[in-house]
């Protein structure tokens, strides 16, 4: 179980060891019924004093995580009492327990993909808002015309005549890039991952919103990163506190989510935007700009990208392409500057050896055709339909005490419930109905926060949205109300 210890931030040995046990629970790498290793055998790799491995047990313990067993040990928690044998294991498959691995959480893959009938989880478009009819056209066309595609390789840094398109693509939100500097990914993930592998070694300080979109603490917490947060508000991130942060711990990379930000769905004003610029400059550092849904905007066009007013090469600009047109194609692209951008391609070669020609051009004609413009217009209005229903239903039927973000795009909704209210309560009655939603303590990399959820509007159609929500709301009154009650009874 590989706990990564953090002496350099102003988080205690003993709650570091508790978030990441709880993350390693959440993220199902942890199993119910499985035997932890003892308060000794934890605290002596770990090297932390015996007291502060009790401590972090203790808390586990209280908080519903682990239980223990007189005599056999602990282990984490089992939903029921025949899942909690007091045996590690009874699977062929025991010896695997003994191979170390390097995954200190991997939550968000959880709530990617799920059976439930209300997906409200993740950040995808409901297929039947995509040109589907349109696209398969398409496909059929490269394939009659280029045979051979489905017998070739493409170029390691991606198709030249894509990136050619993505070139001009890019211009219309002003990043400047030419076919030179562009790397084709197999999603924003693989860019991500990209960079972290290039850049991010343990105790490398990263810079993230607190909260932020989980898949990339995933990838930085698995680098052994030290993992610094700063709170967001209406208008991005906090520019005052991140100059602070900056100057006591001089940071490698920030990683930011500037327009429709994930999970929380505000856009970080222009101001900000080129404060955050001159940070990065004068601490030389790298900005992570992650660029997922700028053109799913309902009122307004959001600002400039922060790529497009970068002169010094400081900003790493990734951008999805799939998500609005064929998420089946995973196309990402990736563009920088300088040494970072040949050292990052030399990554994508160690990494895959470049992403599938055929997905490449069957998305090459899409890119910008007219078409495709007039379709995220009309989608544009879609998610905007959905987001107003989402909100008028909040207003309607939620109890006392929620309050939500009203998302100026993008695809998400950020709703906070009452401080003492676990999200992950609230998930485990709501998949009762088929319901689900991502938690917001996955959004958190340290000083988790329990009480949040993220909903993604655009995944399920308007009757499914209604039945989720007012559902979800139903759920909540009643948790709501049992407090209410139980702490207004009478002891007697």
């Amino acid at each position: 179980m590989q706990i990564n210890i953090q002496r350099n931030i102003d988080v205690s040995l003993s709650n570091q060891i508790y978030q990441s046990i709880v993350d390693r629970i959440h993220s199902g790498l942890l199993e119910e019924g499985l035997k932890l290793p003892s308060v000794r055998n934890l605290s002596k790799p770990l090297q932390v004093s015996l007291v502060t491995a009790v401590k972090a047990y203790k808390r586990l313990e209280q908080d519903g995580f682990i239980t223990s067993i007189q005599g056999k040990g602990t282990f984490v928690k089992a939903k029921t009492k025949e899942n909690l044998s007091g045996k590690e294991t009874t699977s062929s498959y025991v010896w695997q327990l003994s191979v170390q691995d390097y995954l200190p959480r991997s939550q968000f893959a959880r709530f990617h993909i799920v059976p439930q009938k209300v997906h409200l989880s993740s950040s995808m478009i409901d297929p039947k808002l995509l040109p589907n009819r349109y696209f398969e056209h398409e496909v059929h066309q490269v394939l009659s015309k280029n045979p051979e595609l489905l017998s070739l390789f493409g170029e390691i840094q991606g198709d030249s005549q894509l990136r050619c398109e993505i070139s001009e693509y890019l211009k219309r939100s002003g990043v400047l890039s030419t076919p030179e500097n562009i790397v084709v990914t197999s999603g924003l993930q693989q860019g991500i991952d990209l960079i972290a592998r290039t850049f991010v070694g343990p105790g490398d300080v990263v810079v993230m919103e607190a909260p932020t979109y989980p898949g990339a603490i995933d990838i930085f917490s698995g680098r052994g990163a030290t993992i610094l947060t700063v709170p967001v508000d209406k208008d991005g991130m906090r520019i005052d506190i991140l100059q602070r942060v900056c100057e006591k711990h001089r940071p490698k990379i920030i990683f930011t989510i500037p327009t429709f930000h994930n999970p929380t769905g505000v856009v970080m004003t222009l101001k900000r935007r080129k404060q955050l610029l001159d940070i990065a400059v004068s601490n030389q550092c790298i900005i992570i700009e992650d660029d997922p849904c700028s053109e799913i905007y309902f009122e307004k066009k959001p600002p400039v990208p922060l790529k497009s007013m970068d002169q010094l090469g400081h900003v790493i600009y990734l951008r999805g392409l799939s998500k609005t047109i064929a998420p089946s194609c995973r196309i990402g692209v990736l563009t920088a500057s300088g040494s970072i951008f040949n050292r990052l391609l030399a990554a994508k070669a160690n990494n895959d050896l470049g992403s599938p020609l055929l997905t490449q051009k069957a998305i090459l004609p899409l890119i910008n055709s007219k078409r495709m413009i007039d379709h995220k217009k009309k989608l544009r209005t879609a998610l905007k339909i959905r987001r107003d229903l989402v909100l008028d239903l909040l207003t309607r039927f939620s109890p006392e005490g929620l309050s939500w973000t009203v998302p100026e795009g993008g695809l998400n909704l950020w709703i906070s419930l009452p401080t003492w209210l676990d999200s992950h309560l609230l998930l485990s009655e709501s998949k009762k109905q088929q319901i689900t939603f991502l938690p917001g303590s996955a959004c958190f990399p340290i000083g988790q926060e329990n009480n949040h959820l993220r909903i993604s509007y655009s995944y399920v159609n308007e009757e499914q949205l209604t039945y989720g929500i007012t559902t979800l709301c139903t759920i909540l009154q009643d948790m709501i109300s049992s407090k209410t009650i139980s702490e207004n009874t009478p002891y007697f």
